[in-house]
């Protein structure tokens, strides 16, 4: 009895996880064993594509061949032992010293001069249906290209929608990736550093671990974030139609860094204060140094009556001014409510001016299409159609401008309301979390000025959160004038001010009152 080998093989991991194929040629080949009274020593199984050289198992089979280890192989068929030409002539080699090379699947001889033949055809049409399949794969790679899909797999930031879709901007991750160019855009950070504030913000890798320093560089410097599609292999770039998350302005700052061609300081030490605070008396920054493990902050500039201050002595300071507008939840609660029912009685007038704008835009179409057909019915000659369509055209679009004039104004008083809601929230919320560097951009929000004199912290709130601070009527005011003694929802006149404060108006306690009188 002859002791051979035997070989399966499925080109991925996934066809021999979840497919049968592997099963089917384990069962072909023991058949095809004891038919030829064939005693099988050991089972090589590999999952793992034949059309390149380098297989390790196979490699490592032949090895034990040369050795002598076993009188040969049975293989399923030829395509599974070999689909490049090369590993071809291995196999050749190994009959050609005697050595016996079996095919479940295939009666042939070949040790016969036909059968090697046959075998041989069989080998060249299996390698050409590699280089046939890889065609077809690179002509589908290049048409998804040309229509400005990403036929490969959606870098950080994105999340893959399917076959023929485009990428979709991930929803947690894509606001990460737009901190993170912001950051570096700044010079005030490199790779190391911006690593571990991103990892502190939430950044993670598809495996959910920290994105190394290798990963930034790649991602910082992939042009698929501002719509273009680079392939490296070949050099090439193609437009995508995928939602780009950084404008090419910033990209350009960024790959300038990346590239040395902008200083970075990031490398420097990160004070949070660093350009933040400013002499009150000569109005230059103040210079941050560490001393013992503190860090102090201290004007250089020549006599002026400066004297150092502490960083924890500022973030006291700053932690009281964010007390001063401190809510409690039920209070936002009620400030929303009834800021959004002030948007919605104050801006009633700008609903009415869209409407009518809306309607003369309407009126003035009908009135070219009524001069269109009196033109086509011959009842007015071409000079005065001209004449009367180019004083339309030009009344449509001024119709056609105050509408959109009419709609920005809405919106942006929407969205100066939702901005102050929104640092009142996160005001409240972070005095809880107590983050320090969240707390210099809430103070750097809310104030005008922001300076030192000597040891203390120097600032002029903003209007409307100069309002929150001061005024005790935003939580114990009185009703306006124009609504009902006995609604539940009684809003204060103090938030009627404070609404004219956040729309940058001069506040009047009467503008409602005289509107619903």
């Amino acid at each position: 009895m002859k002791y051979v080998y035997a070989y399966i093989r499925v080109s991925t991991i996934k066809q021999g996880e979840h497919g049968s194929s592997l099963t089917e040629q384990r069962f072909a080949i023991e058949n095809y064993a004891k038919r030829h009274n064939l005693c099988i020593r050991e089972w090589f199984e590999e999952k793992e594509t034949a059309a390149k050289r380098g297989r390790t198992i196979f490699t490592t089979m032949l090895r034990l061949l040369v050795k002598g280890k076993a009188d040969g192989v049975i293989i399923h068929k030829i395509d599974r032992g070999a689909r490049n030409l090369k590993d071809w002539a291995d196999l050749g080699s190994l009959i050609d010293k005697g050595i016996e090379i079996h095919f479940a699947h295939e009666s042939l001889d070949l040790q016969s001069r036909g059968g090697r033949l046959a075998a041989d055809i069989q080998a060249v049409v299996a390698a050409d249906f590699i280089r046939n399949l890889r065609d077809e794969v690179k002509k589908g790679f290049l048409g998804r290209l040309r229509q400005g899909l990403y036929p490969l797999r959606a870098p950080l930031g994105y999340i893959d929608q399917g076959r023929g879709l485009p990428k979709l901007p991930d929803p947690i991750m894509a606001p990460l990736v737009q901190k993170a160019f912001q950051l570096y855009a700044t010079s005030q950070y490199n790779l190391y550093t911006l690593g571990e504030e991103m990892h502190q913000a939430g950044l993670r890798n598809r495996r959910g671990n920290r994105v190394s320093r290798n990963g930034l560089s790649t991602m910082l410097g992939n042009e698929f974030y501002i719509g273009i599609m680079h392939i490296v292999s070949t050099g090439e770039r193609y437009q995508g139609i995928h939602e780009p998350l950084i404008k090419k302005e910033q990209f350009d700052r960024v790959q300038d860094i990346l590239r040395g061609r902008t200083k970075n300081t990031g490398l420097k030490h990160e004070f949070r204060y660093r350009k933040t605070l400013r002499c009150l008396h000569c109005h230059y920054n103040l210079i941050a140094e560490r001393q013992k493990g503190i860090v102090y902050y201290r004007c250089q500039t020549r006599d002026c009556p400066r004297a150092c201050v502490r960083e924890d002595v500022i973030d006291a300071q700053m932690q009281a001014v964010l007390d001063k507008l401190l809510l409690s939840s039920d209070e936002i609660k009620i400030l929303e409510a009834e800021l959004s029912y002030l948007q919605s009685e104050r801006f009633k007038r700008h609903d009415e001016l869209l409407k009518a704008a809306e309607l003369n835009l309407t009126n003035i179409d009908a009135r070219i299409t009524r001069l269109t057909d009196a033109y086509i019915d011959r009842m007015i000659d071409k000079e005065t159609f001209d004449t009367r369509k180019q004083k339309l055209l030009h009344e449509r679009l001024q119709a056609k401008e105050s509408m959109e004039e009419i709609q920005s104004q809405v919106a942006e008083n929407d969205q100066k309301t939702q901005k102050f809601l929104e640092l009142v929230k996160a005001i409240s919320s972070n005095s809880i979390l107590a983050n320090r560097n969240e707390n210099r951009e809430l103070v750097k929000s809310v104030t005008s000025n922001f300076c030192v004199d000597g040891k203390k912290l120097v600032f002029t709130l903003k209007k409307p959160f100069q309002a929150v601070a001061n005024d005790d009527k935003l939580r114990y005011g009185e009703p306006y004038r124009y609504r009902s003694r006995t609604d539940n929802r009684k809003p204060k006149n103090s938030l009627a001010k404070l609404f004219d404060l956040i729309h940058d108006k001069e506040p009047s306690d009467d503008v409602l009152g005289k509107r619903a009188a």
